[in-house]
């Protein structure tokens, strides 16, 4: 709401620090409205940017199964741990086939409600690696929830 009141753009990560035992998704669409009715309500005579972040690890070679394959039925759900002496919800990652990632980001309420959706990597695999991924999200995933031509 802040940041709405200053008339700044909202980047809202994988990480709430707060948790209600809403799905972290839920909660953070919640948020975005919050901070889009704090916007409206300041008076604002532009349209302001949201951006929410997402852990994307589409899994399409033996190499992605390697990297991903065991840790994806643990990440794919939020995790609650304390952060600063209260609860925080960490939002999950989406790891798996493309076609199953796709169906999961349109079940996202923060994702549809977001102007832009930012993608984290894992940077400690390389450049190479990287681009693969990303790659396959260009490729794959984008296309088929209309985000690309």
């Amino acid at each position: 709401v802040w940041a709405a009141e200053q008339g700044m753009n909202l980047m809202s990560s994988t990480l709430l620090t707060e948790d209600t035992g809403v799905a972290f998704s839920d909660l953070q669409a919640e948020q975005l409205q919050q901070y889009r009715d704090a916007w409206t309500a300041a008076g604002w005579d532009r349209e302001p940017r949201v951006s929410v972040s997402r852990s994307i690890l589409p899994i399409t070679t033996d190499l992605d199964r390697r990297y991903f394959g065991a840790s994806a039925l643990a990440e794919r759900h939020d995790q609650v741990g304390h952060l600063d002496g209260g609860l925080a919800r960490f939002g999950k990652s989406y790891v798996g086939e493309p076609e199953q990632i796709v169906e999961e980001l349109r079940e996202d309420a923060a994702v549809a409600h977001a102007d832009t959706l930012l993608v984290t990597v894992p940077n400690q695999l390389g450049v190479e690696y990287n681009a693969h991924l990303l790659e396959t999200i260009v490729t794959q995933i984008a296309p088929a929830l209309g985000w690309r031509d």
